[in-house]
């Protein structure tokens, strides 16, 4: 069996159609379970799945007129029964229905706006234009075509051609991690979309609910598809990079329509509810940049070695460098020297009790972020002889460490964020991410290993919680009260890398890995105290799949300590391990 042929098979008992859709690279089509049979839907930015109901119902009998039953889902075809009946796709934008020819079949379509319609023929289900009268309520319908045998069967060929091709890519790991690795890699290449009119393939969050490219995604979703597509990696951050504001500022979102840059971008009725007044520094009737935490350049020196394009990187670490100018240009509010998030969207962890108080909110996750992009900026300057410019980051850089560490609550023990220049009572998990600094002190990293041991603050069942338990405001199920996100463990697990701490790094990879694979995939995020998909949560998540690659890679890797990207950034700093390739052509 070929690796593609042992992955696809790997896959296969995830597809359930419930958190797992049937879709294709590239396609905004979603085949989902429905009663008795299977319903279509398309993937919109901004739109409910229940929104863009393309078929109501599509069901297949067999020869004795019973419903033949869902009986298997590869990434390739659905299976019916006995009936010998298979659905695949036609080309990303239609579907193609037909049988074996061994055996009498039928099949009912309930569609939106349109009579049942019954067929025992081969047929293409595509995607059109709805008519003007339905617009409002959906932007395609179905457009049902007679199709042949001979048709369906390339269809078929052509469809499966495609999944070998993505999982013939499928990184190398750890026998007890491949079966979940083959997952991830088919959850990235079914996230994948044209984004018509932005110039590329985005791998988006999910096509269930997040269907666009949000920067801190794309940051995270490259790490992950470096280890077996670097080019598509590229794309993301090329994306994300291509629409910056006149100041430099990266968007929150680059969509079908546009891009999410400011509440300006969005409809007026959200822009009010957006808008929160009362703010001591931030001007409420303003418009808001939204933004996503600047992890710029720690995504794009990942890529580097496994992308040989040296004038892409040259203009995409000027990018890098604008979006840094404008955090302290246009975000530190107070004039402070320490920027702040002018609201909860630009933080990525919209709903942390952090952002109860009253904007702006000075968060000790934003200031690490902005010292390890300007220690990587200030490597960069120095790899291309820019002496001033690698000054100039160095100096910020360690400016804003002294900031950071002016926000330590020794009292409290841990580093805590402030809103509109007030102190902040929550305690979350941005308390810790200072550490993926490397230069912090080592009272504050003492302090901050004490937080992860004590089961009153982040000593959870499954770890790490995005909340203290001991805070009033945690909960094991509400988004960034509580719950366990792939994302944070993996910046935390590097941060105990480069803080000097490699084999607790190492054992919070590996249960990270063992969370996922308990929890039943790469869900958004999971209950600290079951380890299973939070009742909310998002499955085939963006993120959470190609960082479970990205981690199941690292501990794969035989005879080899954890890298992360980065390197040493001052004598005090501890050396940080050149990045290497982990891709592996398959055999």
């Amino acid at each position: 069996m070929s690796v593609a042929a042992a992955a696809g098979a790997r896959v296969s008992p995830f597809l359930d159609l419930e958190s797992a859709p049937f879709t294709f690279p590239g396609s905004r089509l979603l085949v989902l379970r429905a009663e008795g049979g299977v319903t279509v839907r398309v993937a919109e930015y901004e739109r409910r799945p229940d929104d863009c109901v393309l078929v109501r119902t599509l069901r297949v009998t067999g020869a004795d007129g019973r419903v033949a039953p869902v009986s298997a889902v590869h990434p390739d075809r659905i299976e019916f029964g006995e009936a010998g009946v298979t659905l695949t796709f036609d080309g990303p934008d239609a579907l193609s229905l037909g049988g074996d020819g061994t055996t009498d079949w039928a099949v009912e379509l309930d569609l939106p706006h349109a009579p049942v319609l019954r067929t025992s023929a081969p047929i293409r289900i595509a995607l059109a234009p709805a008519a003007a009268e339905h617009r409002e309520s959906a932007r395609f319908t179905a457009a049902i075509e007679q199709s042949s045998p001979a048709q369906h069967r390339t269809a078929l060929e052509a469809t499966a051609h495609v999944w070998e091709e993505w999982f013939a890519r499928t990184p190398a790991v750890r026998d007890d991690l491949a079966d979940m690795t083959a997952f991830c890699w088919w959850v990235l290449g079914a996230n994948i979309v044209s984004l018509p009119g932005r110039g590329g393939r985005a791998v988006v969050p999910s096509k269930i609910g997040y269907v666009g490219l949000w920067q801190w995604d794309a940051y995270f979703i490259a790490s992950g598809l470096r280890h077996g597509d670097p080019e598509l990696a590229r794309e993301q951050l090329e994306l994300a990079f291509a629409f910056p504001t006149a100041d430099g500022q990266l968007p929150d979102v680059v969509h079908d329509e546009g891009v999410l840059a400011s509440s300006d971008d969005l409809p007026p009725g959200d822009r009010d509810n957006l808008r929160r007044a009362g703010s001591a520094i931030a001007d409420p009737s303003a418009p808001i940049p939204l933004t996503k935490p600047p992890l710029a350049a720690w995504a794009l020196r990942r890529l580097e070695g496994l992308v040989d394009d040296p004038a892409w990187f040259d203009a995409a670490w000027k990018t890098v460098s604008r979006s840094q100018e404008w955090w302290y240009a246009h975000s530190d509010l107070d004039g402070d020297g320490m920027p702040e998030y002018g609201h909860p969207y630009s933080s990525g962890l919209d709903d942390s009790p952090v952002f109860d108080a009253e904007l702006p909110v000075a968060s000790p996750d934003l200031a690490a972020y902005l010292i390890l992009q300007d220690d990587l900026l200030a490597a960069r300057a120095r790899s291309v002889g820019d002496t001033t410019g690698a000054e100039r980051f160095a100096a910020r850089a360690s400016r804003t460490l002294e900031l950071l560490e002016g926000m330590w609550d020794e009292c409290a023990g841990f580093f805590r964020s402030s809103g509109a220049g007030k102190p902040v009572d929550a305690e979350a998990v941005v308390s810790l991410l200072p550490l993926l600094t490397g230069r912090l002190p080592g009272r504050y990293v003492a302090g901050i290993l004490a937080a992860l041991d004590d089961p009153a603050r982040f000593a959870t069942t499954w770890t790490v919680p995005t909340v203290a338990r001991r805070d009033p405001d945690y909960s094991d199920e509400r988004m960034w009260r509580g719950p366990v996100w792939v994302n944070v463990n993996a910046l935390l697990a590097e941060g105990l890398a480069v803080s000097g701490h490699a084999d607790r790094s190492r054992a919070l990879i590996e249960q990270t890995l063992r969370l996922v694979q308990h929890g039943g995939g790469p869900h958004e995020y999971f209950n600290p105290a079951t380890g299973e998909k939070a009742r909310t949560a998002t499955t085939a998540f963006g993120w959470s799949a190609a960082l479970f690659i990205d981690l199941a890679v690292q501990v794969s890797d035989r005879g080899a300590s954890i890298c992360f990207s980065g390197d040493a950034r001052s004598p005090s700093t501890p050396s940080r391990s050149v990045e290497r390739s982990h891709y592996r052509s398959q055999t």
